[in-house]
């Protein structure tokens, strides 16, 4: 009886063991998400409610609603929301859109497509902030290449970075070229994944080139350019490292370029504002989460 007790022990152990060796091996990377992640998600959502809240002391003056009222009650956070939203309306489509042709033309089995492909993947393994300083001198009104070549067309010469006209459209320029390596790539590896039988089908029945492109590609092609569009809306909303280096540092050139992401910085690291920051944090959050809702709910409709 004693023996069977002590086996019966053992293999009781061994699947103890068994059971809970998975979540040893996932330890580390669960303390990791809990202390790089989950904490300071937490820590924002209450700082968030702190009102009068110092960094340096930990100290408050009450729980409340302050620092959103704060926030949205600012003209500058008026002017970020308005900036971001004109950002992701004109990034994210355009910038779909010139994917959606060049992912298609690099499927293509041409001559030099490698080539091809290696160079617009080549912003993806590129310093933004080295980028930024290159298009910096790029949009210089005096002697930027982009004046230089409108000049053919007759065009004047645009001061992009020194006029609030012509500041959005820099960025927005900037953000598109930034965005299409990622953008390409994921789209590229959905048109590997769709069966070429189909158009095969398609030729032997007649149809053109065109056609075939919007009766074949684009419906197959749907779950990815709607993944496309939520990770580049995301992006997008969180822009900031595209804006930095163009204006030295400035949201724009006469302050008229702030964005969600710059007026959090700006909270944090010049006003030394924390829960205004984390308050502003929190909208951000759940303005990404709105449109994200309404892709996914556009997304599920298309679908039926």
């Amino acid at each position: 009886m004693k023996k069977n007790t002590v086996q019966e022990r053992k293999i009781e152990n061994k699947s103890f063991l068994s059971k809970i060796e998975p979540f040893l091996y996932l330890l580390p990377f669960l303390i990791g998400l809990v202390v790089f992640t989950l904490y300071p998600v937490i820590n924002v959502v209450l700082i968030s409610f702190k009102e009068g809240y110092s960094h340096l002391s930990r100290n408050f003056t009450e729980w409340g609603l302050g620092n959103y009222e704060t926030v949205l009650a600012d003209p500058r956070f008026g002017q970020a929301i308005s900036n971001t939203i004109k950002y992701v309306l004109l990034v994210v489509p355009i910038s779909t859109c010139l994917s959606i042709v060049i992912a298609n033309l690099l499927n293509q089995k041409l001559r030099f497509s490698a080539l091809f492909q290696t160079a617009y993947f080549l912003p993806m393994v590129t310093s933004i902030t080295a980028v930024g300083l290159a298009w910096k001198l790029m949009y210089n009104k005096n002697f930027g290449i982009i004046n230089y070549l409108l000049s053919f067309f007759g065009v004047d010469k645009i001061p992009w970075l020194e006029n609030a006209q012509w500041s959005i459209p820099a960025l927005v320029i900037f953000g598109i070229w930034n965005i299409l390596p990622f953008t390409i790539i994921l789209l590229l590896s959905g048109l590997q994944n769709i069966d070429p039988l189909y158009y095969t089908a398609a030729k032997v029945d007649g149809s053109s080139s065109l056609r075939i492109f919007f009766r074949i590609t684009i419906p197959l092609l749907a779950p990815t350019i709607f993944l496309v569009c939520i990770i580049n809306t995301i992006s997008c909303f969180k822009v900031f490292s595209e804006l930095y280096p163009l204006f030295n540092g400035k949201p724009g050139p006469f302050n008229n370029l702030y964005t969600v992401v710059y007026y959090i910085r700006y909270a944090m690291m010049e006003n030394r504002k924390y829960g205004i920051a984390a308050a502003a944090a929190i909208i951000l959050f759940m303005f990404i989460f709105v449109f994200t809702m309404v892709q996914h709910f556009i997304q599920n409709r298309t679908r039926r």
